[in-house]
């Protein structure tokens, strides 16, 4: 079931802790229009009692991969597993991640 966020006003709205981030508004056109297999979108989903998995779904063939999160749903974490994932693929299919 879907919950209306919280408004939090922070005093960090604009500073990325990411180094060299391309913004979504500024990705190819050939992501946009999923003309091009190799371009991921990645999620994370709550379940019960704060239980996590982390989606990545390929945007031109809707393919899922699923991953396991045992260490928790930081960003770190999610990162961590996600990287460790998708390097498992062949180098064509690992072109972005948004």
């Amino acid at each position: 079931m879907r919950r209306a966020k919280a408004y939090v006003k922070t005093s960090h709205v604009g500073q990325s802790q990411l180094r060299n981030m391309v913004m979504i508004s500024e990705r190819p056109a050939e992501v946009k229009d999923r003309a091009v297999p190799g371009h991921w979108k990645g999620d994370l989903v709550f379940g019960k009692k704060m239980t996590s998995i982390g989606t990545l779904v390929e945007r031109h063939s809707r393919y899922v991969i699923l991953l396991k999160l045992p260490n928790g749903h930081s960003a770190e974490e999610v990162r961590k597993v996600m990287t460790e994932r998708i390097l498992t693929l062949p180098a064509q299919l690992r072109r972005s991640i948004s």
